[in-house]
């Protein structure tokens, strides 16, 4: 249903001068643009001037043709809107926005307060793993500063290591320049220690105005001794703190504050909008990933009751296909998982497998209220049962193969949709025309969190793989190193940062390696 255009210049009346983020829509409902401003009415205003349209370049230009609504939404300071800003566009991915469609987050600071020396380090996920963390921070050069001075204002070590010894300790110089309390050669107490901790967690969450206050004090003295350059060094260490502990809202969904998600609320819509008959309490999406035919990988992630389930994530190298391929790729990872679990689901039944004249759905759904009513047929392995809901992450295509596979497996009333990314477009088995959900609904936003986490785990396993290969091909450019050769050391060292470690004895065990090549792979690998 069409919307009717609205009267920008009026609309425009009620926009305030604040910082804030707007999201511009199309006829459709559709957000096709999220942009900042600092002053949101002046920044919205220069898209309805009409000399606007014909002084930008070509994309502006359709962007602005495009523009049938907006809304925005007000923040209190820049690095808010920031933030704001790159969770609107990974949640709702316009087409005219380039930044921030990777998969690439804000950084935060994390410290375990259960580690034996904790320590502050920068990450870029939130895990549910006790750590306590800070942030976003918009700003990531002055977050890197505060975190440089944090660790030598309190005394806190910066060494990788997880338990750092003598041997850590004798490469380390942070304590004879004073910059470390040295708590690993115990020259404080673990009570002393996280008393600096605590300081330092107390100046993260905006506490420190007394030490502001001291940076202050000293940058305004040293102006007046005529030390510019030590004042300006303090000018800009004071600006990095101010940046970085300014407190900033956490955004959740759609970036409006309290509007949380709600899983097991979306999971029923969806069920309701795909006419499943019941809730899909567990569900499997698939993704492939195939920057380059190198390495082609798939992803399975698993969502329980509307929340990821990570340890049921699996990762896949595609075996059977020869290019790229998303279609046969997309055909191979459902048959190997799905098969898998047909596979052990037989096992269970056993000798009862080959009398039983059920489905494949009923059965496995059977062999589950087993294992939940807690009769497991005397089997020990753990039980995977068929997800309510697959979702294959593509248009027909993807949807067709992933099909075609299931019919194979005699998994015909296994409930699967494909979503396609452009459009969001939900198609589904023997529907000619595709499901297009507001973007407002939970049922669609369950399903984009599920599609994204895919494509995260699988553009995870490609970059590692990549790695390994960039590792690997060191191995090409070393003298008299065949193939052959090169697969026999990797298979028996692993990598080659072990590789790295072995002596030449140890290389010249290898079958295929002599002792004169073995002395000139250690000899090559310790200059390159």
């Amino acid at each position: 249903m069409l919307r009717e255009k609205p009267d920008f210049i009026a609309r425009l009346r009620d926009v305030p001068h604040q910082p804030g983020v707007y999201l511009m829509h199309d006829r459709l409902g559709r957000i096709i643009y999220v942009g900042k401003a600092r002053d949101l009415r002046r920044r919205l205003g220069n898209y309805f001037q009409p000399s606007r349209s014909r002084l930008v370049d070509l994309k502006t230009r359709a962007l602005i043709r495009s523009i049938w609504d907006f809304e925005y939404h007000t923040v209190r300071n820049e690095p808010e809107s920031l933030v704001l800003e790159q969770k609107l566009i990974k949640e709702y991915r316009p087409k005219y926005n380039v930044s921030f469609r990777d998969d690439k987050r804000f950084l935060l600071l994390k410290v375990h307060s259960e580690e034996p020396w904790p320590r502050f380090h920068l990450t870029r996920t939130r895990k549910e793993d006790g750590a306590r963390y800070f942030g976003p921070f918009a700003h990531s050069g002055s977050l890197r500063a505060t975190l440089d001075w944090l660790q030598r204002q309190f005394g806190l070590r910066s060494c990788r290591a997880f338990v750092p010894d003598e041997n850590d300790y004798r490469h380390c110089h942070n304590d004879v320049i004073r910059n470390c309390s040295a708590p690993c050669m115990g020259r404080i107490a673990r009570s002393e220690y996280m008393q600096r901790v605590q300081l330092a967690c107390d100046f993260l969450d905006g506490k420190a105005r007394d030490h502001l206050k001291e940076i202050e004090a000293e940058m305004m003295a040293a102006a007046a001794d005529l030390d510019f350059e030590r004042a300006a060094d303090l000018r800009d260490m004071l600006m990095d703190f101010k940046k970085t502990v300014t407190p900033v809202r956490k955004f959740r969904r759609r970036g409006v504050p309290g509007d949380a998600i709600k899983p097991l609320e979306d999971v029923a819509e969806l069920g309701e909008v795909l006419e499943l008959g019941r809730p899909p309490q567990v569900m499997e999406c698939f993704d492939i990933s195939n920057i380059s035919s190198n390495h082609i990988v798939a992803s399975m992630v698993r969502f329980r009751d509307g929340l990821p389930d990570s340890a049921n994530y699996r990762r896949y190298r595609i075996r059977m296909v020869k290019g790229q391929n998303d279609f046969a790729s997309m055909a191979e990872v459902v048959r190997r998982r799905y098969s898998r679990i047909l596979l052990e689901g037989r096992e269970r039944m056993g000798d009862d497998a080959d009398d039983s004249q059920e489905d494949a759905v009923s059965a496995m759904r059977r062999i589950e209220k087993q294992v939940e009513a807690g009769d497991e047929s005397g089997c020990g392995t753990a039980f995977v049962r068929l997800p309510d809901l697959v979702i294959v992450d593509g248009g027909k295509g993807q949807l067709s193969s992933a099909c075609a596979e299931l019919q194979r497996l005699g998994l015909h009333d296994l409930p699967i949709i494909g979503l396609a990314k452009e459009r969001e477009e939900i198609y589904r088995p023997g529907e000619t025309e595709p499901l297009v959900l507001p973007h407002t609904m939970g049922a669609l936003r369950l399903l984009q969190r599920i599609r994204d986490e895919a494509h995260r785990w699988a553009n995870g396993y490609h970059q590692l793989l990549m790695k390994r290969r960039v590792e690997e091909s060191i191995l090409d450019d070393v003298p008299g190193i065949s193939e052959t050769r090169k697969k026999a050391l990797l298979q028996r060292f692993g990598s080659v940062v072990r590789l790295r470690k072995q002596t030449a004895d140890s290389l010249a065990s290898v079958p295929g390696i002599s002792k004169r090549l073995a002395s000139a792979i250690v000899d090559w690998l310790a200059t390159h």
